[in-house]
């Protein structure tokens, strides 16, 4: 789970965001400069937050839980986020955050 490490009482996601794309997925992994993040693109455009708010609404449909439970802790204009999912720490959910690279919407 490279894009993914524990943060507080869930989960941190590094996530690189594609907005504007023909259609909503996971694309697969990025290598960063720093980090590996996990490759998401949204069809809306990234303007008055609409991208971040669908790329919100689509984690919360991959990993079935409400979308009240995911925040984005940086990047909130760029293209590189920081994502918290509040979650709990469990096998079962580590297993369902490493998987979202395996996850088509």
């Amino acid at each position: 789970m490279a894009y993914a490490d524990l943060y507080k009482s869930g989960y941190l996601l590094r996530i690189k965001l594609a907005p504007a794309a023909s259609s909503c997925g996971v694309r697969g992994i990025w290598q960063g400069v720093d980090a590996e993040y996990l490759k998401i693109s949204v069809t809306t455009v990234a303007e008055k937050g609409k991208a971040n708010k669908e790329l919100i609404k689509l984690l919360a449909k991959l990993l079935k839980i409400p979308a009240a439970k995911i925040s984005i802790i940086s990047g909130m204009t760029d293209h590189l986020k920081k994502i918290y999912v509040e979650i709990p720490q469990t096998k079962e959910n580590e297993q369902k955050i490493a998987n979202l690279n395996l996850e088509k919407a």
